[in-house]
């Protein structure tokens, strides 16, 4: 994967203290060896308005917790390919994938809509457990229980699991922070919502505890938040990352309907509701994956590039999530491989998704690709307005950036 640059290509020079280096090892350790992501953070609602999906398209998206791919499964495209270097990710992807092809409606949604199922045991060894690959199976036979965990839900496992346990604790210790946390999650409307958070919560959840908490690479590290991204995060926030993330939250419970807000729902209370969670876990939605639009999806285990320089069909659509953030900083060399190879496989007219910790990403400013080395200015038409006007819709909004892109007529050249 981490091919040297061409020498005539303007590499940023990489300019790593000891303390980027250890926090590099950190978050390679943590990640080389844990499910990161227990649900997406990525809108598919905004992705969906920017990605106009139809019957010929052929999607690639970095799996994360396999949400998004089912979500554009629903759109009916001729593929979703999901593809993540962690095995855990896909692991849970086939999980999911098993479960609609196995399960009903009620068991399906106890598992990964409440995160809970007493069963979980028995449906896991006698129904889930023949669909997994290899790896799959070796992973959840030691983690099925987390499902029927002693820690309430699935949902407060894995390395963001764990940060959302560590603030339900807090919450526990705060009861009555937590009684206007759910009378927040009961409002009727944005005068309601806003009034709620504004005179009962904000002064009391911004304590010098989370600022300080917020602001540890540490804690980043168990989100998936590697260090260039927080270093992106600090370059333009006045507040650091705990501002970042105040502002972000602030923006979503004061701007945005917080009864369509499935993220920070189950972020913060460990559950879906059946009225408030992922597409693919409304029922009319979960029949029609499992009536074969399920079938389109197809995971893989391994980096992008590979994934895109093992075949030659053409793909349409590109959601590539935030990785080139972290990429462009400590591997350089290899997001230019993979620009080229997004270029060798992208379709005509191809549309490209990606999310970033800096407003403007300052890799499409010195990134190169094509037999030409031309730059993706000229290679992409992005569309600014379209990127800004969708971002303030995003029920997340934890990413400063949101790119929407097309390939240019003479993109491949």
């Amino acid at each position: 994967m981490n091919a040297p640059a061409p020498q005539n290509l303007a590499v940023p020079a990489l300019n790593l203290t000891l303390k980027d280096r250890i926090d590099q090892k950190i978050f390679d350790a943590l990640y080389s060896r844990s499910l990161v992501y227990n649900t997406c953070w990525e809108d598919p609602a905004v992705d969906r308005q920017a990605l106009h999906l139809g019957p010929q398209d052929t999607v690639m998206v970095i799996t994360s917790a396999g949400c998004n791919a089912l979500d554009y499964a629903l759109q009916g495209p001729a593929k979703v390919y999901a593809i993540d270097a962690n095995p855990r990710q896909n692991a849970l992807l086939e999980l999911k994938m098993a479960g609609i092809r196995k399960l009903g409606f009620d068991d399906f949604f106890a598992i990964f809509g409440s995160g809970f199922h007493p069963n979980i045991k028995n449906i896991y060894r006698h129904q889930l457990r023949a669909e997994l690959s290899d790896f799959a199976k070796t992973y959840w036979d030691r983690r099925y229980n987390w499902f029927a965990s002693r820690h309430g839900s699935f949902y407060f496992h894995g390395l963001a699991g764990f940060v959302a346990r560590g603030f339900r604790t807090y919450f526990r210790m705060r009861p009555a922070l937590a009684l206007r946390v759910t009378e927040l999650f009961a409002s009727k409307n944005l005068e309601e919502q806003r009034r709620i958070y504004d005179e009962k919560i904000a002064s009391e959840l911004w304590t010098p505890v989370i600022n300080w908490v917020l602001n540890r690479q540490l804690t980043m590290s168990l989100l998936g938040v590697p260090h260039p991204q927080r270093r992106l995060v600090q370059g333009q926030h006045p507040g650091g990352v705990s501002g970042f993330i105040r502002d972000a939250i602030e923006y979503v419970f004061r701007n945005l309907p917080v009864g369509e807000n499935y993220f920070w729902r189950v972020y913060l209370t460990g559950s879906y509701t059946r009225d408030c969670c992922p597409s693919y876990l409304k029922e009319e939605n979960f029949n029609a994956l499992k009536g074969g639009l399920v079938d389109c999806i197809e995971p893989h285990t391994c980096t992008v590039t590979e994934f895109l320089q093992a075949g030659d069909e053409p793909i349409t659509r590109f959601v590539l999530l935030d990785h080139m953030d972290w990429m462009s900083c400590y591997y350089p060399a290899a997001l230019i491989e993979e620009w080229n190879a997004i270029f060798e496989r992208a379709a005509p007219k191809a549309r490209l998704l990606l999310r970033s910790a800096h407003a403007n990403p300052p890799f499409l400013d010195w990134v190169t690709a094509g037999p030409q080395h031309k730059p993706l200015k000229e290679m992409l038409n992005f569309e600014r307005e379209l990127a800004a006007r969708l971002q303030g819709d995003d029920r997340v909004h934890t990413y400063a950036g949101f790119v929407v892109a097309q390939l240019a007529e003479h993109g491949r050249g």
